[in-house]
């Protein structure tokens, strides 16, 4: 979920043994404020039931994912039904699909793939609802092949469950496994460039020569970095993807066609489309300077209109490009 593999920094540990001994939380590489938190297994010796219920303090978790490698156990239903009590959400995930298929592969060498997910589906739903859950939704997964099986679908269960503000950094904190992700990132994040053209406008009414346009290229900048970040084409991003991917970085790099992935300077702010629409109105902002109120008025009115067309274009031409590297990485269409 934090679009990370095993031995990238920041992952969390992975074994065979237990390796959680206590709540661990892991930060979203690039969205820090994202924090994801792995709790100890129920029902192990350091944590037996009763115990692990009292100390793992469930009312600062906005969910729950309660994992299970094989069938959910008792201890798996207890923990739910105390979630459940709390009026907290919670979904059940059967993890290492890829193995059983596997397995199931070893033995019979030739398997109906649908089929047998759906006869392990089918257990969890009975088991869980002989515990005492009627309509359980249970997700199939594998870490190693999340753009296969139930991931995208437990990303979506999860973004809906969460009220407006965390629904929208939640899908800006997901990785890009799908062009669909992408596309509602891009939602996401048009809502946002009113908030930096209301800022614009705000600035650009202080009546002094220039200011505005220094004020209008910062913003630009910043605005520019922020939406590369969120749509997964800064360089870290786009190193894990092509990890995951199994795809030279290059190659996704060959990919991206915007001047838009390097530093991003006043000159390359420039060059995009609207940059000479700009210097025209910053020239007519600064000779309204020195004129009181109708100068003022311009500025504001003419720094909001110039920085959301040219967010509206950087931000499409960003959503462009990031669908085509999730293209290349995972060669779907």
């Amino acid at each position: 979920m934090r679009g990370l593999r095993s031995d990238d920094p920041g992952a969390a540990e992975v074994g065979t043994t237990e390796t959680t001994m206590e709540p661990a939380g892991y930060s979203h590489p690039t969205l820090p404020n994202v924090r994801y938190w792995d709790l100890p297994g129920i029902g192990t010796t350091p944590f037996p039931a009763a115990k692990y219920l009292k100390e793992m303090k469930f009312e600062r978790f906005d969910f729950f994912i309660i994992i299970s490698a094989t069938r959910f156990s008792e201890n798996d239903v207890k923990l739910a039904k105390e979630i459940k009590r709390q009026g907290k959400q919670f979904y059940f995930v059967r993890s290492k699909i890829d193995a059983d298929l596997y397995s199931m592969r070893k033995q019979k060498k030739v398997i109906n793939e649908e089929e047998e997910l759906e006869k392990i589906r089918s257990d969890c739903l009975r088991r869980l609802a002989e515990a005492g859950f009627p309509n359980p939704t249970v997700f199939l997964i594998s870490s190693l092949e999340p753009n296969r099986f139930d991931f995208i679908r437990l990303n979506e269960g999860l973004e809906g469950d969460l009220n407006n503000v965390k629904k929208r950094i939640f899908v800006l904190a997901l990785p890009n496994l799908s062009a669909e992700i992408v596309q509602r990132k891009y939602e996401i994040l048009k809502k946002h460039i009113w908030m930096f053209a209301t800022l614009s406008g705000g600035l650009g009414a202080v009546p002094v020569p220039g200011f505005s346009l220094a004020c209008d290229i910062g913003i630009l900048i910043g605005a520019i970095v922020y939406f590369r970040k969120c749509l997964g084409l800064d360089d870290a991003s786009l190193q894990r993807l092509a990890k995951r991917a199994g795809k030279p970085v290059e190659e996704l790099k060959a990919t991206v066609k915007a001047p838009l992935l390097g530093e991003i300077t006043p000159d390359v702010i420039m060059r995009l489309s609207w940059g000479a629409a700009v210097v025209t109105v910053s020239a007519l902002e600064f000779a309204l300077d020195f004129v009181p109120v109708i100068g003022s008025i311009f500025g504001a009115v003419s720094s909001s209109v110039m920085t959301y067309k040219m967010l509206s274009a950087a931000l499409t031409d960003l959503t462009e490009n990031a669908e085509r590297v999730v293209k290349v990485a995972f060669e779907t269409d």
